[in-house]
């Protein structure tokens, strides 16, 4: 049993539970299956949703967001909100074959790991040119000198797409751009992400289990979230792959183990998902296209392509 003293919760009786502020952490030692539903319907009672464990949607997280960070491309929290409240059911009610993670981050600087520790991560980015103020950057070269700009911002980009010009501007040839934001982060004040903002969606990231760690594969390159039907329609995506993934994983498998199993091909017809070249697990490295048939495959790509800009134009 618990009794309330102010804004503190005790237990006496057997086993040892802490509970301490409105939004706190619970810790059970000791305490037996039997004994413990009965103490979740109490909490429930006074208004708490608790979270879960076991096999079964984990509490999820998100970044400080746009609200905190000039980075931001999404709407963190809104997205976190519309999963996990879409997902309640399945935070309280195991009967999954082992956990699933949700996690949002607002830019690629992924500032809450989804990458490496969501089996559904969301990551903000976005699809045109970075937005480069010249006289900030000349304010920067001058500040810091143009020795410094080399080694540490043109030097530093991972596909050499960035030059520096005899007038101190910035030249970027933003198609090669990977979004590593090594040069907004080091001049916020000259580059910042373009306007054509929205999501990419990389599933299977998790920490050692049964292979190993594994960071997530791109599934949707890019997303718009703008509307009400945008967010049903990740919402949707995150139901396939819940689904598909209890009913094919084994006992104890991660989404990420499962995928790794069947194959990625099988794994995005089972949830749906054409095939893209631009799902990679290794940026600029392999591609998800069988090769044997890339004319083929190149052509259903560009005819979908094609009928999606007809359907949008």
């Amino acid at each position: 049993m618990l009794r309330k003293l102010g804004d503190s919760w005790e237990k006496w009786g057997s086993g040892l539970v802490t509970f301490h502020g409105q939004t706190g952490n619970i810790m059970f030692i000791g305490a037996s299956t039997e004994n413990t539903q009965h103490f979740f319907d109490e909490i429930n009672d006074y208004g708490w949703d608790l979270g879960g464990a076991g096999p079964c949607v984990r509490t999820a997280m998100s970044c400080v967001g746009s609200a905190r960070c000039e980075q931001s491309c999404a709407n963190e929290h809104k997205i976190h909100r519309t999963l996990v409240n879409n997902f309640t059911d399945d935070v309280h009610r195991p009967a999954l074959p082992y956990k699933f993670k949700f996690k949002v981050s607002g830019c690629p600087n992924d500032c809450v790991n989804s990458i490496e520790r969501a089996d559904f991560a969301v990551i903000g980015t976005w699809r045109d040119e970075i937005k480069v103020d010249q006289q900030e950057v000349k304010a920067f070269v001058d500040k810091k000198g143009r020795q410094y700009m080399i080694d540490n911002v043109i030097t530093r980009c991972p596909t050499n797409c960035m030059s520096l010009q005899d007038d101190d501007t910035l030249e970027i040839d933003d198609r090669n751009c990977v979004k590593c934001m090594h040069c907004l982060n080091v001049m916020p004040k000259a580059l910042s992400p373009g306007d054509d903002k929205g999501v990419t969606i990389l599933m299977g990231g998790k920490r050692t289990l049964k292979i190993g760690d594994l960071m997530g594969t791109v599934i949707v390159p890019f997303m718009k979230l703008e509307t009400e039907e945008d967010y049903a329609r990740i919402t949707e995506l995150a139901e396939e792959t819940i689904d598909f993934w209890a009913e094919n994983g084994l006992e104890h498998e991660r989404c990420g183990e499962m995928i790794e199993r069947i194959g990625l091909v099988n794994f995005l017809e089972g949830i749906g998902v054409d095939v893209d070249p631009n799902m990679v697990s290794h940026p600029r490295e392999s591609s998800y296209v069988r090769m044997d048939g890339w004319d083929e495959e190149a052509e259903k790509w560009f005819s979908r392509k094609a009928e999606e800009k007809a359907a949008t134009g």
